[in-house]
């Protein structure tokens, strides 16, 4: 039997929609909402909303608000997580009557990850080109300077004592230090073109899993989740690898040296419904290709999460606070964002980019090792 035209337009949607009764039973939920509460609409039916939402919910009270004014009602930011659904899942809550005699509710979800990680990303790529201008005249007014420091110890070097040549040695490795960090800051100023052409995401993934295993992540088992059928993405490859590389290297870092079951896991997928509009125009960019480094560490501390990809914020005592603002410059840089969804030994960093399309229909073959 054919479902009615009006359930076939809610199933569409790609929002959470549930309809619900006068005792607080769930009546009716479309898709989305079966797969944002990992519920089959049957299950549902058989329970009241209470038993699926957290105790003591804004939204049990937004349904009873709604048929008390008969009038919309809408609620933002309100915490509707659980241990089945996830500890923390941050939605905009909108209610109406359904207009019949029922009292029916019929209440709509829509998830704040998604919004704020757009609002994010535009902030990243904000901060990231903030300190373009500072590459600039760091390179100049300091690299220079520093050249002929370093010169003037090694000249020193030659007459030195022992104890004093260990000066001369620290004056070196410092000016080196400071060389080295200034040149990372300038590649936030490099604006140029880059040479782009369809690239197999799995090839930079197990790229830079050999590269990792074979120093800084020996002590880290790797897992990996791959959707074979995931289409190239239009990118650097160099590029690519840097982002992902950097990304390890953070996630290794969490873990620790000491961690005996540290473990990272590199996923990929593709995603419908995440798009993204391009600065300067309104052409609305989808961004289907996920890829994603997951760790089991500590995970990253709440109060930073906001300025994670900013330059210069880091919670390591010897960190440069550069590596993820290069990520999301980099990311930017390809039409993408990047996102982190902090939990304890379970913190992801997720990277979603567009994926290439042939303008004349020609199978592709994606640049790879």
């Amino acid at each position: 039997m054919t479902p009615p035209t009006s359930d076939l337009i809610v199933n569409a949607l790609p929002l959470p929609v549930l309809t619900i009764g006068a005792d607080g039973k769930i009546l009716h939920a479309n898709t989305a909402a079966e797969a944002f509460l990992d519920l089959s609409l049957r299950v549902m039916q058989r329970q009241r909303l209470k038993d699926i939402m957290p105790f003591g919910s804004p939204v049990l009270a937004l349904v009873e608000e709604v048929r008390r004014r008969g009038a919309s009602v809408s609620e933002y930011r309100v915490d509707v997580g659980s241990p089945r659904i996830g500890a923390e899942r941050i939605v905009d809550v909108f209610a109406t009557s359904l207009g019949d005699e029922s009292d029916a509710v019929v209440i709509m979800l829509q998830e704040r990850t998604i919004a704020d990680k757009m609002d994010r990303q535009l902030t990243h790529r904000g901060a990231a080109r903030s300190i373009t201008a500072l590459g600039a005249m760091l390179a100049h007014e300091i690299k220079n300077p520093l050249s002929g420091i370093r010169g003037a110890a090694q000249l020193l070097e030659q007459s030195a004592t022992e104890d004093d040549r260990l000066l001369t040695r620290l004056i070196c490795d410092e000016a080196d230090r400071i060389v080295h960090l200034v040149e990372r800051v300038e590649l936030f100023g490099d604006d140029r073109p880059v040479e782009r052409a369809p690239v197999n995401v799995h090839g930079v993934l197990d790229h830079v899993k050999r590269l990792a295993q074979s120093g800084f992540a020996r002590h880290i088992r790797f897992v990996e989740n791959y959707d074979p059928s995931l289409p190239p993405v239009y990118g650097n490859r160099g590029q690519l690898i840097q982002v992902i590389l950097n990304l390890v290297k953070n996630a290794t870092e969490a873990i620790g040296d000491d961690a005996f079951d540290g473990e990272i896991m590199l996923c990929t997928a593709f995603r419908t419904g995440v798009r993204l509009q391009v600065q300067g125009s309104r052409e609305r960019v989808s961004l289907p290709i996920e890829l994603s480094v997951r760790d089991n560490g500590p995970g990253v501390p709440l109060d930073l999460l906001s300025e994670l990809f900013d330059p210069f914020v880091t919670t390591k005592a010897q960190g440069s606070g550069l590596g993820l603002a290069l990520v999301a410059k980099v990311v930017g840089d390809h039409g993408g964002i990047v996102e982190c969804d902090p939990a304890p030994r379970r913190t992801t960093f997720r990277v979603l980019l567009p994926m290439y399309t042939a303008r004349d229909g020609r199978d592709l073959k994606a640049e790879d090792d």
